[in-house]
């Protein structure tokens, strides 16, 4: 089992590095809000963490989820009954995240074959319930208004989540950086995918926050905008 390491990007903001995947820590003045959530069986690691940066996991209120993955949903529901948190997604993942639905098959490059073997060795995550479903443009309660971006293709309900006011991005898997900007891998639609990254890179974020690889802090919307072209260039 990993370990959860814990990085602090900006004073609101934390990295939690799940070795595969990686989750988010952003910090209002009272409230916590978790963007994903990281791997099955390590709420206690992740709750460590969170204390180990100072701050409280019992003002966790939120747990945003962007896509339906292992590595991404595995401690949402121990996280949330521990705490009170709502576990929020968009709606055409939330019946995948419930146990309702198989998680959808991707399309994978003879490249990515491997990469995918060595990623689905995180745990099973558990059947997870959603509290909230959310939508295209819906602004949540964090960040000063956290705008829901749908950016489907990795999935059909991953979402991105902007922080306008901060230039903070979260990506989810649609993008990667690893080692730098790079269009995401394991996509059920590659070339909605890509629209999607195109959209993403329309928001000129400052901070890129992706699911895999470290967070991007200097120049970032042009990293993002050269890593969209050169991926529409070769799809």
């Amino acid at each position: 089992m990993a370990s959860v390491e814990l990085t602090r990007i900006t004073p609101r903001l934390h990295l939690l590095d799940y070795s595969i995947g990686q989750a988010y820590l952003w910090r209002d003045e009272e409230e916590l809000t978790l963007i994903d959530a990281g791997w099955a069986g390590l709420a206690d690691d992740t709750a460590a963490a969170i204390r180990s940066a100072g701050l409280d996991p019992d003002r966790l209120r939120r747990i945003v989820l962007t896509h339906c993955h292992r590595d991404h949903v595995g401690a949402a529901q121990e996280l949330a009954d521990r705490y009170g948190a709502e576990i929020l997604a968009h709606g055409l993942d939330a019946p995948v995240i419930r146990g309702e639905a198989p998680v959808p098959e991707p399309h994978l490059l003879d490249w990515e074959l491997p990469l995918f073997e060595h990623g689905v060795t995180s745990p099973e995550a558990p059947p997870t319930r959603v509290d909230r479903e959310v939508e295209d443009g819906e602004v949540l309660d964090f960040g000063d208004g956290a705008v829901v971006v749908h950016a489907p293709g990795h999935t059909p309900g991953s979402i991105a989540v902007h922080l306008p006011r901060h230039g903070v991005l979260f990506a989810g898997d649609t993008v990667a950086s690893v080692p730098d900007v790079m269009f995401g891998v394991f996509h059920v639609d590659r070339a909605l995918a890509l629209d999607s990254m195109r959209l993403l890179a329309k928001l000129d974020p400052s901070v890129l926050c992706c699911g895999h690889g470290a967070p991007v802090t200097s120049d970032t919307a042009a990293r993002l905008t050269a890593a969209a072209a050169a991926a529409t260039a070769t799809a």
